[in-house]
């Protein structure tokens, strides 16, 4: 179960804080996080999804398939948008764009997340479809068309430390299995003795100054899931795993990084 606590008091002072020794420019720059039911706008080419916050309209993404970088959210859930503001303010379906924008589907149900509106003509996507046949979605572990999954992305050579990052209380998904694949690649390039998986608990603070804390048990989850599906894949290396079930200090800033695993890759 998430947990959603007030901490309006500690987050005036963190807000504070934060203002007094940033300067004016990034002052600017408005950062938003919260949580909110998304919305669907209907177009003439693709469905676009939005988002209502404080009175606003802002715009989170297109709806596309699971090979395409922005992962759309999903009707009856809410969601989570950590972003900034576009500097230039632009509007895309009627919305305020963000820019950058990350965005978790909460594992709650809501049923009063349901909107959908109809199209307008006012509002139109760029948007090209892709060409007849399958879906350019992969199965989980293939390469990219085209791509060379056991060629590194850095020279081979002494210990390296990849990321992976989550949505609220999720494991592995569609956009993980290419990162697993370059851990397994460098291991086995540089006869890895050991590798260490650590996991963090996360929590982000809110605009509003409420937290949201993942669950409990995530960490724990999220290394063990990570440690089968390497040694399933073909990481013969010493795998230990670490986790940390106290939730990572949240101050309103890339917070979305404490929903995290940590492999660290020793040659």
């Amino acid at each position: 179960m998430i947990e959603i606590q007030k901490t309006r008091f500690i987050a005036c002072l963190l807000m504070a804080g934060i203002s007094a020794v940033v300067s004016p420019q990034l002052q600017a720059q408005t950062r938003l996080n919260f949580v909110s039911c998304p919305i669907v706008r209907d177009t003439a080419t693709v469905p676009c999804w939005l988002t209502k916050y404080a009175g606003e309209l802002y715009y989170l993404g297109i709806q596309t398939d699971v090979s395409a970088e922005f992962d759309p959210p999903y009707l009856g859930h809410q969601v989570l948008v950590e972003a900034t503001v576009a500097e230039d303010q632009r509007r895309i379906c009627g919305g305020i764009v963000l820019d950058p924008l990350k965005i978790s589907v909460m594992p709650e149900l809501d049923g009063s997340c349901n909107t959908i509106l109809p199209a307008e003509s006012r509002y139109t996507i760029d948007f090209n479809p892709r060409p007849p046949g399958p879906s350019a979605g992969r199965l989980a572990f293939d390469p990219p068309p085209g791509s060379n999954s056991t060629t590194p992305s850095v020279p081979v050579s002494g210990p390296r430390t990849f990321h992976i990052y989550f949505d609220v209380d999720k494991g592995i998904a569609f956009q993980h299995p290419r990162q697993l694949l370059e851990i397994r690649d460098y291991a086995q390039m540089t006869a890895a003795s050991r590798v260490t998986i650590r996991a963090t608990r996360g929590s982000t603070l809110l605009t509003d100054g409420s937290l949201v804390t993942e669950s409990e048990g995530v960490s724990q989850r999220r290394v063990e899931n990570v440690a089968d599906l390497l040694r399933g894949i073909g990481v013969q290396a010493d795998i230990r795993t670490r986790f940390s079930s106290r939730p990572a200090p949240a101050d309103g800033i890339d917070d979305w990084m404490s929903r995290s695993v940590e492999v660290y890759v020793e040659p």
